[in-house]
């Protein structure tokens, strides 16, 4: 009987624990090899250091949102398309989600035309959309700071295109950054005719969910 019990325990254990590593997301992005004899190693990329003035013109960096999971998208002010939709989407996933989660969050957009979005028409543009005046930072600094940012750190595409709507493009992905900064989900929530992918959306709410009980399982792991 004793045995059977400890046989089931230990079943469960192992089910658990392999259900636990499938509930892992990915790393996503550039990596080194370091090898060496006992063993190869594989380091990630994070996203690195970047410093903006928000919508209240306050400087702020990536250390200002340590320890928080972002959900970051590129767009600007006077995008006539595809940008208020991913706002929306945004602002959508925001009130779907667990408040639990809401409060480990961090919304940033950056705008991709800074030249035309100042702080303060980033700011009218909040208020004018009735977005969200906590957790959701709108960011502009360095056009080519920003656009090397968005394709080859956060994995989303954004320049100048002289043949789309406003002189830019951009794609209509979220790029999700847990608290160490990698880089571990990217979801083309809006789709080239600008309808929505719900199945994309759907997988963007399921695994910020994972990531963010991933946390909470270290956060617990440290204090032990």
């Amino acid at each position: 009987m004793i045995r059977n019990a400890l046989f089931v325990s230990l079943l469960c254990s192992v089910f658990w624990g392999c259900h636990e590593a499938k509930l892992r997301l990915p790393y996503l992005g550039h990596y080194d090899v370091v090898y060496s004899p006992s063993g190869n190693d594989t380091t990630y990329h994070r996203i690195p250091a970047f410093s903006y003035l928000n919508q209240d013109s306050v400087k702020v960096n990536n250390t200002t949102y340590k320890d928080q999971l972002w959900l970051v998208e590129f767009f600007f002010s006077s995008c006539p398309t595809i940008c208020p939709l991913m706002n929306h989407q945004m602002l959508r996933l925001g009130r779907e989600i667990d408040p639990d989660i809401r409060r480990e969050m961090q919304f940033l957009s950056f705008s991709i035309d800074p030249k035309n979005d100042t702080p303060s028409r980033l700011k009218r543009y909040r208020d004018s959309h009735k977005l969200p005046k906590t957790r959701w930072d709108f960011l502009t600094g360095n056009e080519e700071e920003t656009h090397r940012l968005g394709i080859h750190h956060f994995m989303v595409f954004a320049g100048k295109d002289s043949l789309s709507a406003g002189g830019y493009a951009h794609s209509g992905a979220f790029t999700l950054v847990d608290r160490e900064g990698f880089v571990r989900g990217v979801y083309a929530v809006i789709n080239f005719d600008l309808s929505i992918n719900e199945q994309e959306y759907a997988r963007m709410v399921k695994e910020l969910k994972i990531l963010y009980d991933e946390h909470l399982t270290t956060r617990k792991k440290a204090f032990l």
